[in-house]
């Protein structure tokens, strides 16, 4: 179920950070911005769950790939729950990074194999991350929620618990298990504007790296991902000044932000913005960018 690459051994109280594909991850926020940590502090292959018992393959199916080298052996890559570990000189601790499409199946079991790999790291603490689509402009800084073990760590973290009760995902009952086992635990969520949300949004991975960073008193040339960020914002003002219909919903989002939690974004609203309309401007207004002149 679990299989270590190399031994986790004379780790520095490290930190296991979990993302995952899917319900937990609107506009693949999370996912990104723990990718994005792992390759810049260069983490290197630790371990895998392998995915036989956890994941549906008519629904998260495997591919096909011709192997490195070769142009005609092919080689099955599954979903795996991959972690990598980062042991850079610009970190005063140890990461672990995990990435995986939120498994179908067992989800008790699959936290007791996540939690076996922070119990064999000695792990300090267990932070997920996550992005949830909620009715914010994209216009105002992205605000981050979550929550902690206990209040030091949240204060350190920069946030404040939500009041949300309802249907979670796996980095809810993660989170939960990973506590009534004594582990130090927290969360960070990006919100991220429900009209936006069929496309990756680098704003509010950026804002999830800078918080992870801040926590761990880390630094990182974030260039990329802050040009990524204004393209972002200039690509949507642009599509937003030919649609009234959307500014004006962009607009009264913009009165609402100083509420001091927005609204996630429930099934069946009565208020439905034109979020497929922007959208789908927005993928034509990309592919126009990147027509040949």
């Amino acid at each position: 179920m679990l299989i270590f690459h190399a031994e986790p051994e004379g780790l520095r109280r490290p930190v296991l950070i979990m993302a995952f594909n899917g319900w937990n991850d609107a506009a693949e926020s999370a996912t990104t911005a723990a990718r994005y940590l792992a390759t810049s502090f260069h983490a290197e292959t630790l371990a895998e769950i392998d995915p036989e018992e956890f994941y549906h393959f008519g629904l998260s199916r495997p591919y096909v790939r011709f192997k490195a080298g070769s142009e005609t052996e092919r080689e099955i890559v599954w979903p795996a729950t991959e972690f990598s570990l980062a042991r850079s000189p610009a970190l005063a601790r140890d990461l672990v990074v995990g990435v995986a499409i939120e498994p179908h199946l067992k989800w008790k079991a699959y936290c007791a194999a996540v939690l076996e790999l922070a119990r064999r790291c000695e792990a300090a603490l267990v932070l997920t991350l996550g992005a949830l689509l909620a009715e914010v402009p994209h216009t105002r800084p992205v605000r981050l929620v979550g929550g902690a073990s206990d209040p030091e760590l949240a204060a350190r973290l920069g946030v404040r618990p939500t009041r949300y009760e309802g249907p979670t995902g796996i980095v809810g009952v993660l989170n939960t298990v990973a506590r009534e086992r004594g582990f130090a635990t927290a969360s960070l969520w990006a919100n991220v504007p429900h009209y936006i949300s069929g496309v990756e949004n680098p704003k509010a991975t950026l804002a999830l790296v800078h918080r992870v960073l801040a926590y761990l008193g880390a630094t990182l040339d974030l260039a990329d991902l802050e040009e990524a960020g204004k393209r972002f914002d200039a690509n949507l003002a642009e599509i937003v000044a030919q649609n009234a219909k959307i500014a004006a919903y962009v607009k009264k989002l913009e009165s609402k932000d100083a509420e001091e939690a927005p609204v996630p974004r429930a099934a069946g609203a009565s208020e439905l913005p034109p979020a497929s309309e922007l959208v789908a401007e927005f993928e034509q207004f990309l592919r126009q960018q990147q027509r040949p002149e």
